[in-house]
């Protein structure tokens, strides 16, 4: 059985254009490593007030989503991406977990 999860994160003010053109040019290779690791049906979304952005993805019950920070390919990423978004001093980008209050299938 999959599940849904969501978190957010926050790009730096001016910066969401940039943050979609990458998005919109996002590489082969991190595509097929997400879905390797049993994710699908991706989205984020920005609040325009507060910069925060808010994202879903569904996950399959075998999901491998925590081998992906080990990966190159998702290493090169955030340090593509480290100029434009809040990150942690490890240089990973500052990830708050959500939790699901209300569902109506």
């Amino acid at each position: 059985m999959s599940e849904r999860i969501a978190f957010r994160m926050k790009v730096h003010p001016g910066k969401i254009a940039e943050y979609k053109k990458r998005h919109d040019e996002i590489w082969p290779e991190l595509s097929q490593a997400l879905r390797d690791a049993g994710v699908s049906d991706y989205s984020i979304w920005h609040d325009a007030e507060t910069d925060e952005l808010f994202a879903t993805l569904v996950r399959t019950a075998d999901h491998s989503m925590t081998d992906l920070p080990r990966t190159e390919i998702n290493k090169r990423w955030w340090a593509f991406m480290s100029d434009i978004m809040d990150y942690n001093d490890d240089g990973t980008p500052h990830v708050v977990d959500l939790k699901q209050v209300f569902h109506l299938p």
